[in-house]
């Protein structure tokens, strides 16, 4: 029996943010193999951590800067080291590398951090994104911490491709793993097009896109509202700040919701899901959970980027970057029935062919194992 060490940048929050999500899917697909699995983190305990024994995994806090990881590592003896972003691996790699040299060091990315931050900078500075904004410290810092790693989880087939064509990674560094989705717990038919109301939009606040994207929602929720005024925005997140609660305004139909605990429920509510993201990186969590609930959206380029392979199937709503026609595309779409009915039929599709855990954790499974022998 394998016994897997994951060291987390967070405890995991499932129901707070789509890498919450994607860290239980790993950990639970590494149980399925009847593989022991510990889950330890420097982070702070938080409100919406899953309790991690209820699922059969073990945790454990660690300190940052600490020669009592090394006795803690020795101890434990694990086969297999998942670090939750290139942070941990710059923190506690080379302390893997000393005491268990021959533990097999897997670093999940959740997204490229390097390529975000580029992109965010790219925005502040109402630019277009340059080899400059790429070419980051924190660029080098990422990839050091992938060539020092036997084998790379890369969320999106937009960065695979940015970093074998951009930064020249060898493809045998990199997997290719979405997230995984159990198309056994979907519900087999949601409600409808008259039974639903309303827009929606869901992200954890402390996520720098999801806060800009709230912003560019201010900016076009007053469009939307002219042309259909009996709608709501209802805004849906983790860790609302003072400064996104005072946005709150029932007059004009934008409410911001807060923490929902049900991201599923919420989402079956609504007629169209929402996100103007202008900058960001991997695949977004939020849309994933509206394919799920088959709830068309609107989403820019950003937003639907990696989601899935170009030429193949339909985007379920529509993709769009200016402020005019994500409005014009958001209300076409939760006027015309016809048109929702053709959206929502891509969902399924799509999470079937991208998304299915099984194939994905499988192909996994198989890549750790080979590399491992």
């Amino acid at each position: 029996m394998k016994k897997v060490l994951a060291i987390g940048y967070v405890w995991p929050e499932p129901n707070s943010s789509a890498a919450g999500s994607h860290m239980m899917s790993l950990l639970r697909l590494f149980k399925r193999q009847g593989w022991s699995v510990e889950f330890a983190t420097p982070a702070q305990e938080t409100e919406h951590m899953i309790d991690l024994s209820e699922e059969g995994i073990t945790s454990q806090s660690i300190q940052l800067n600490c020669d009592s990881f090394d006795q803690y590592i020795e101890e434990l003896q694990p086969d297999v080291v998942m670090f939750d972003r290139f942070m941990m691996e710059e923190q506690f790699g080379w302390r893997v590398e000393k005491v268990c040299p021959n533990a097999f060091k897997l670093l999940d990315t959740e997204d490229l951090q390097f390529l975000r931050n580029a992109r965010h900078e790219a925005v502040k500075k109402e630019t277009e994104l340059t080899k400059e904004h790429l070419y980051s410290d924190l660029a080098k810092r990422e990839i050091a911490a992938i060539l020092r790693c036997d084998l790379s989880l890369i969320i999106s087939s937009y960065e695979m491709e940015l970093l074998q064509s951009e930064f020249n990674i060898d493809p045998k560094l990199l997997h290719h793993l979405p997230f995984m989705v159990d198309l056994n717990t979907l519900p087999e038919s949601t409600k409808s097009f008259e039974e639903r109301k309303h827009f929606m939009t869901i992200g954890n606040f402390r996520h720098a896109p999801n806060w800009d994207a709230v912003l560019q929602l201010q900016k076009i929720w007053p469009k939307i509202r002219k042309q259909l005024p009996d709608t709501e925005l209802h805004i849906y997140g983790s860790y609302p700040p003072p400064k996104a609660t005072a946005l709150h305004n029932p007059k004009t139909g934008f409410h911001i919701k807060g923490w929902a605990k049900d991201a599923q429920e919420v989402m079956e509510q609504v007629r169209v899901c929402v996100a103007p993201l202008r900058f960001g990186a991997g695949i977004k969590g939020k849309l994933l959970d509206a394919m799920k609930l088959q709830t068309p959206n609107v989403t820019s380029e950003i937003g639907s980027e990696g989601m899935l392979p170009q030429g193949e199937l339909q985007w379920p709503g529509a993709v769009a970057d200016d402020i005019d026609e994500f409005v014009e595309q958001a209300v076409a779409l939760y006027q015309d029935e016809e048109r929702w009915l053709k959206a929502q039929s891509q969902c399924h599709s799509i999470l079937e062919a991208h998304y299915e855990q099984n194939q994905l954790g499988d192909k996994l499974i198989e890549r750790l194992i080979t590399l491992d022998s």
